[in-house]
């Protein structure tokens, strides 16, 4: 049976039933309205009104964006990271906009939800529950995402309130939504204690909507507020916590990129899979030429691998607490190699498909370009790399005793996201040590290959540690981050294999990309102008080639054609 997601047979048993069954009607009103509506309105620009209309009457945001301590005692309504990570996979195999306009409703509600303002707690919740979606004003025109940089500027009424001028960018559902939580800063407070985020709302006169800066489906706007009044309720955090709580939000938001990323790529390798396995050309089948099986089957490898990791990283979200942060690393590992995963996936496909990508009828058009734009939302993947590296020492030198983390499907609220307290203190997180899903995996053959690799970087970093100089260099520590970043990938592919009884051939071909990646990034780090003679030689000595098994790959190669018709999207 797939691993991947197919709405013929979807059914999230893993869930409580009002989940499944709210997961199961959005995936039958994407089918019931069918891949023609789908398709042609991603190719006109249509606002997808239809499917917040959905979202509205069956009560889908209000269930899944309402902590519990909000939701006025209804059991469906809770911050659960297992059920919204199947939402947002869910919403990414339909299109990126209908997971966007969900992705900036978690992000907007996230200053919210870690406020101690009853007053407007009350509001979201119950705009909520009237259908709206909401919206994140962080980012500006002239400083992107850089909260230390704001040009929102809030005046002091006299009242306990204030009046807000400034502009915001690249802002999700700013077009219509409800509550927009907004990052500004005090004109008469100098520092970080004169941050403030404030609730506004894109009905008011003084909010004024410049226009849509994207050529899509979605709208992400460029809004002014213009003399805005916001009132003391409005006030959702100062200072210091209002810096915090743009960190925190990101951090919970940042989840959802991998999960639709995963989406995307699904979709996408049933339409591609279908086709290439249905063509003949120069008197054979296109599946017959082994290029397009090697290409095919690191497509399907890799999304399998992008699925196990983001699957196992759901449980360290749901099981932090101020003693146990260790989804502060697996966090930006989702958006950062998760979504570059995701990339690969369809590149790979599309050098099978070749111009069947670009058909206007297709899914694939479609997954070609937004699978694009999941590495550059929520910081970029430099930024989350270098985030990173802050964790490399404790992880992979000084293990920490935890108690196992399970499974976590149980229906419980994750409201510890919502109290993460100070962003601050990255470098002395502890983790269990990584080794220990490598040896219980050392009987697969390209397990203990890419062991040897990561048993090797530790030499590295011990014998031939970055210099004062290297450190400096954020081009040279990137090449090292990501040789980095494929242990702790593999670490909890382990995990989630084992916690699932995965394939063992699926397995060990998984490996075997990773230690082909391995080496290429190795080679990588040989090259750069910073690296040493020593640290290249040892790039040089930790190049491998996966072990091969050409049986293990047919079998496997078996699973990647049983998805040729498998699914098709309702016309």
């Amino acid at each position: 049976m797939s691993v991947l997601l197919n709405p013929r047979t979807y059914d999230p048993a893993h869930l409580d039933d009002e989940s499944r069954r709210l997961l199961r009607a959005t995936v039958d009103f994407f089918e019931q309205r069918g891949k023609k509506a789908l398709v042609d309105s991603y190719n006109r620009h249509d606002w997808y009104g239809d499917f917040l209309d959905f979202a509205a009457k069956s009560g889908l945001f209000a269930a899944f964006c309402t902590p519990a301590a909000d939701g006025g005692g209804d059991p469906a309504k809770r911050w659960d990271t297992a059920r919204n990570a199947a939402l947002s996979e869910v919403l990414g195999f339909y299109g990126l906009g209908y997971w966007y306009t969900w992705q900036v409703t978690v992000l907007g509600l996230g200053p919210v939800w870690q406020s101690d303002n009853a007053a407007a707690r009350a509001r979201a919740a119950e705009l909520l529950d009237t259908g709206h979606v909401m919206a994140f004003g962080l980012s500006e025109r002239s400083h992107g995402a850089d909260i230390y940089s704001t040009d929102m500027l809030l005046t002091p009424d006299g009242s306990g309130g204030f009046r807000a001028t400034g502009g915001k960018y690249y802002i999700g559902n700013g077009n219509v939504a409800g509550l927009v939580s907004v990052f500004g800063r005090r004109a008469d407070v100098e520092g970080p204690d004169g941050y403030v985020f404030f609730a506004a709302d894109s009905r008011h006169p003084a909010y004024r909507l410049v226009r849509n800066v994207v050529n899509a489906q979605m709208f992400v706007s460029e809004f002014r507020l213009e003399d805005y009044p916001v009132r003391a309720e409005d006030v959702l955090h100062t200072g210091k916590a209002a810096f915090d709580a743009a960190l925190n939000t990101v951090n919970v938001g940042k989840f959802n990129l991998c999960t639709a990323s995963v989406g995307i790529c699904e979709h996408a390798m049933f339409e591609a899979v279908t086709h290439a396995h249905n063509r003949v050309l120069y008197g054979r089948r296109v599946t017959d030429f082994p290029h397009v099986r090697r290409e095919l089957t690191d497509a399907y490898v890799r999304l399998v691998a992008m699925k196990l990791f983001s699957d196992r990283a759901v449980d360290y979200f749901r099981s932090a607490g101020p003693d146990d942060r260790r989804y502060l690393l697996f966090n930006p590992m989702t958006k950062m190699k998760v979504t570059t995963e995701g990339e690969k996936v369809i590149d790979l496909l599309w050098d099978v498909i070749a111009a069947k990508g670009f058909e206007a009828d297709t899914y694939f058009d479609k997954a070609a370009r937004d699978i694009r734009g999941l590495p550059k939302l929520e910081g970029t993947v430099h930024v989350n790399l270098a985030l990173i590296l802050k964790f490399m020492a404790n992880y992979l030198f000084a293990p920490a005793e935890f108690a196992p983390v399970p499974t976590r499907h149980d229906p419980a609220d994750d409201e510890f996201l919502f109290r993460q307290g100070p962003a601050r203190g990255l470098g002395a997180i502890r983790f269990h040590d990584w080794r220990a899903a490598y040896g219980a995996h050392a009987d697969v053959p390209n397990v203990a290959r890419f062991t040897e690799q990561a048993d090797g970087l530790c030499a590295l970093l011990a014998a031939h540690a970055p210099s004062e100089e290297q450190q400096r260099d954020l081009d040279f520590l990137l090449a090292l981050g990501q040789l980095f970043a494929l242990v702790v990938y593999g670490q909890l592919i382990l995990e989630q294999a084992e916690l699932t009884g995965l394939d063992a051939d699926l397995l060990d071909e998984i490996f075997d990309v990773l230690v082909r990646d391995f080496s290429g990034h190795a080679t990588e780090l040989h090259g750069k102008t910073a690296t040493t003679e020593a640290q290249a030689a040892w790039a040089l000595a930790h190049v491998r080639r996966p072990v091969t098994d050409p049986e293990r790959t047919a079998r496997v190669w078996t699973q990647v054609t049983a998805l040729s018709g498998a699914y098709e999207m309702t016309p």
